[in-house]
């Protein structure tokens, strides 16, 4: 029988039974969708943590004093560890696989504008840390070399402290008494979307010093609480943020960066608790692979969605099989063979998976282009269209085909015509 003629008979017969078609089609339909769309928000909410990720900095390790945990060199087990401008010039010197660093210093201190006042984070910092910090002004300049060396009382404002204190005005060269002090704001900041932060909130609420300026002006204290609390020695620092020349020497600069401070502070570089250590790239590693996992979980959801729509499709040949019974047996006693009986249920399966599967494909990819165009929070990230989703969607539409049109086809084409024009 031609080939055109099958066709045809296939059309005509699904035509029979429009709604039973129109749900069976309507599975695979949404099976296809399905996969494009989960495996799509899987991804895209990986790549979305991973750049919040990134704006904390790209490859840096923070590094805090903690308490040690055991002796040392003839130093008892329980003392703190307080990291100070030497310990960050050391590492500067002596650390062959570091490429940069930064003292950190934070305090939360009053800041006033002829336009508003707030009482925010402020932080002194060396000119690299503005580069690794992932720090990027939408206004203005950061600050240089320059600054730092001669302690200029130039300040950069977050998104939001300049939001605050210069409300819809403008800011660069504008005069800010921080803590009594006139600084002149020389940048503002892009607004990041951040997520994570440490010390004292997302950049986007901070201001930055050159660190030689806050030293001078207004340094924190770091006194404890407790009646012999006392003040740290001058030049006390927060923590030092360093990054590694390369994320494949990642490991090996951390481990060197332990043991320089180990031998300045008499601990053991195996003393986890002397110094605690934020590494960012090994966060964003764990980052990935939770959600690397979440996506793989996501299309395999996916696919069993479409996995049960070519079992639909399976039941709907089958029944179509046992409700044409006579009409099988009067084609073959007409001289059908068992050839054109196989062809033809294999092409009326086929119609329904491929057309049903190219409405998935095309609702799937059109839904992420919807998706992608709406405005949408900032914690909803948009879905990416994966070339591996597609293939694998139409690899297994491929198996459904064969799968769903082939068992039905055969029993078809397997009875007799007196066992056919038999049936009621």
């Amino acid at each position: 029988m031609p080939i055109l003629e099958i066709f045809r008979q296939t059309l005509a017969a699904l035509w029979e039974s429009k709604l039973r078609s129109f749900l069976t089609m309507f599975g695979i339909l949404w099976g296809i969708t399905s996969v494009i769309l989960l495996v799509g928000l899987g991804i895209g909410f990986g790549i979305d943590q991973h750049e919040r990720l990134r704006t904390i900095g790209t490859d840096i390790a923070i590094c805090f004093g903690g308490k040690t945990a055991m002796p040392s060199g003839g130093y008892a087990s329980g003392r703190n560890i307080q990291l100070n401008i030497g310990d960050a010039e050391a590492i500067q010197q002596d650390a062959h696989l570091v490429k940069t660093v930064s003292p950190e210093i934070r305090r939360t201190v009053s800041e006033v504008s002829q336009w508003n006042a707030s009482s925010r984070a402020v932080r002194g910092v060396w000119p690299q840390y503005q580069n690794f910090r992932s720090l990027k002004v939408e206004q203005g300049r950061l600050m240089n070399d320059d600054d730092e060396t001669n302690a200029n009382r130039v300040v950069i404002l977050g998104a939001e402290s300049f939001r605050q204190l210069f409300p819809g005005k403008p800011a660069i060269g504008q005069p800010v008494m921080i803590e009594g002090y006139p600084y002149t704001v020389i940048g503002v900041l892009a607004k990041k979307q951040q997520n994570g932060s440490y010390g004292s909130g997302p950049d986007n609420t901070q201001l930055f010093v050159p660190f030689s300026a806050m030293l001078r002006d207004f340094p924190p204290d770091f006194k404890g609480t407790g009646p012999d609390a006392q003040a740290a020695p001058v030049g006390t620092v927060n923590n030092i943020v360093v990054q590694p020349v390369s994320p494949e020497k990642h490991v090996a600069a951390l481990r060197e960066v332990r043991e320089i401070l180990a031998e300045r502070h008499h601990f053991d570089p195996d003393d986890l608790d002397a110094l605690w250590v934020w590494d960012t790239l090994e966060g964003a590693q764990f980052t990935d692979r939770i959600f690397h996992v979440m996506t793989l979980f996501f299309a395999a959801v996916a696919l069993l969605t479409l996995l049960l729509g070519g079992i639909g499709v399976m039941n709907i040949m089958l029944v179509a099989v046992s409700e044409r019974t006579r009409e099988i047996g009067v084609r073959k006693a007409l001289g059908a063979t068992a050839r054109d009986i196989r062809r033809q249920f294999l092409v009326e399966s086929a119609i329904i998976t491929l057309v049903s599967g190219a409405a998935g494909l095309v609702c799937g990819v059109g839904v992420c282009v919807l998706i992608r165009m709406l405005p949408l929070p900032d914690f909803v990230p948009h879905p990416v269209i994966s070339a591996t989703a597609i293939i694998a969607s139409l690899v297994t539409l491929g198996v459904i085909t064969v799968s769903a049109g082939t068992y039905p086809a055969l029993r078809a084409a397997g009875m007799t015509p007196i066992e056919c024009l038999r049936t009621d």
